[in-house]
C-alpha cells in the first residue's frame, strides 16, 4: 500500500456517508484524483463507491478488505513516522505541519467558489 493509498482510505474512514467532495477536501486534493485513486483502491476492494440518494452525490466506504488492509499497514506506518519525527525533532515537526496547515488555508482562500 503505497502512502496515497492509505491516506484516502483513512479520509474514507472519516467521512462515512458524506460526499466524495468532502473527502477530496479532507486530503486538499481535487476530485477528479480522488475518483482515480479510488478506482484503484476499488480494484483491489478496499473500498465501495455508491450514488447518493439525491443521484448526484457519490459516496464511499472501506470494505472489510480495506479495513484488513489498512490493520495491515498501521504498524509499518506508524514507525515510520514516529522514526521520521524523533530524527527531524519534534518541535521542528510541529512547526512543519502547522505551516504546511497554513498554506494548505491560504491555497483553499484562493479556490473561486463553486
Amino acid at each position: 500500500m503505497n502512502i496515497t493509498q492509505f491516506a484516502v482510505l483513512r479520509a474514507v474512514q472519516r467521512h462515512v456517508h458524506e460526499p466524495l467532495s468532502r473527502v477530496a477536501e479532507d486530503l486538499a486534493m481535487d476530485r477528479s484524483s480522488l475518483y482515480r485513486a479510488l478506482g484503484g483502491l476499488e480494484k483491489q476492494h478496499w473500498v465501495t463507491v455508491q450514488n447518493g440518494s439525491d443521484g448526484r452525490m457519490r459516496t464511499a466506504r472501506v470494505s472489510a478488505a480495506g479495513e484488513a488492509a489498512l490493520a495491515r499497514a498501521d504498524a509499518g506506518w506508524s514507525s515510520t513516522q514516529r522514526a521520521l519525527i524523533e530524527r527531524f525533532g519534534p518541535a521542528r515537526w510541529q512547526a512543519l505541519a502547522a505551516e504546511l496547515q497554513r498554506l494548505s488555508d491560504c491555497a483553499r482562500e484562493l479556490e473561486p467558489s463553486e
